[in-house]
């Protein structure tokens, strides 16, 4: 059986910051007219930026939400190049932002089929419902994670903050799944 090595691609990196003070959403839109800002709908404002492409939610409080990227550097260079554009564009921003890393989306194919059913009854802390999900909910311990995993033998891990804790989680895993023979090459 050809054990391959997973191939792991990180979806989306969501980061919080804040830059501790008040900021005026209204007057972000006179200076920046493709920014979207609906308050009747929603009170952030959506910050886009082509590179690295993503979507930051600015709110009044001075908090921001950065999503979209593929990396922590991305997450953490795209709130600072936000925070940038709003300076030069005369928006007062006393203090630099403080960044932290929220939560990582990670798509991984491990390269071979995953018995759902047995790994259902031997993985713990799984939950496997196949007529309301086809996939099984695995929540991992260390790292901290929550792994989906299909028959397929593709994942989604999330609700680690550090790249490292993506391929931990996913190393773990695959190791259990060869341990207990629910993996199948062909």
């Amino acid at each position: 059986m050809p054990q391959t090595k997973p191939i792991v691609d990180i979806v989306n990196v969501v980061a919080s910051a804040s830059v501790d003070q008040r900021i005026d959403l209204v007057e972000i839109t006179k200076t920046f007219p493709d920014v979207e800002y609906h308050p009747e709908q929603f009170p952030g404002l959506v910050f886009r930026l082509k590179s690295p492409k993503t979507a930051t939610l600015i709110f009044s409080s001075g908090k921001m939400v950065c999503t979209g990227s593929k990396s922590e550097e991305a997450a953490i260079n795209a709130v600072q190049t936000v925070v940038q554009r709003l300076r030069k564009g005369k928006i007062k921003i006393k203090n630099d932002p403080v960044i932290t890393i929220q939560n990582i989306v990670a798509s991984v194919s491990l390269g071979g089929k995953v018995h759902l059913e047995r790994a259902a009854r031997s993985l713990p802390r799984s939950m496997y419902e196949p007529e309301q999900f086809p996939g099984l909910i695995h929540r991992m311990l260390d790292p901290r994670s929550v792994v989906l995993i299909f028959a397929s033998g593709k994942l989604v891990c999330t609700g680690t903050k550090k790249e490292a804790e993506v391929y931990r989680a996913v190393h773990n895993l695959h190791t259990l799944l060869e341990e207990k023979k629910l993996m199948e090459y062909e």
